[in-house]
């Protein structure tokens, strides 16, 4: 397969990952037994740089954060897709970066969470590496048959 289908598939699970993190993570409900203990630590509020809030605005704010951040991981997956159809090697070392990113995530979530996250993680991270194996230079798919979709300057 081509790295533009890893790359698209790693970006649908990345915003998979983003919708369930967002409907489980930060607007999910504690189990009845313990949601009185939690709601009420989650209650006290502090002063902080000029303003007042709670341990639950804090988790509510990080918890859609992350959302943020994991969709826009997601839309430029799928814009890293768009430019290696024409030169997917030159996208190594960024797809490498989101690699070790969602590798590292993985280790977090196991570590402190549960298994659920550490799955889709784990599966966006062997897209990537596959992303990353199957990616040719431009020179490679020209030796190879395929003619290179770079366009090159003219004088």
């Amino acid at each position: 397969m081509k790295p533009v289908i890893y790359l698209r598939i790693a970006s649908i699970l990345t915003l998979v990952h983003s919708i369930l993190h967002t409907i489980g993570g930060v607007f999910g409900k504690p189990l009845p037994g313990t949601a009185t203990m939690v709601a009420a630590t989650m209650r006290q509020t502090f002063p902080v740089f000029g303003v007042v809030r709670s341990y639950a605005d804090f988790y509510r704010g990080l918890g859609l954060g992350i959302t943020i951040f994991v969709t826009m991981d997601a839309a430029i997956l799928w814009l890293l897709a768009s430019m290696a159809k024409s030169d997917a090697a030159r996208l190594r070392p960024i797809l490498v970066a989101f690699l070790m990113g969602y590798l590292a995530l993985a280790v977090n979530s196991y570590t402190f969470i549960f298994s659920g996250p550490v799955i889709i993680e784990l599966l966006i991270v062997a897209c990537l590496g596959a992303a990353i194996f199957t990616a040719k230079h431009a020179d490679d798919r020209a030796e190879s048959g395929t003619q290179p979709q770079m366009k090159t300057a003219q004088l």
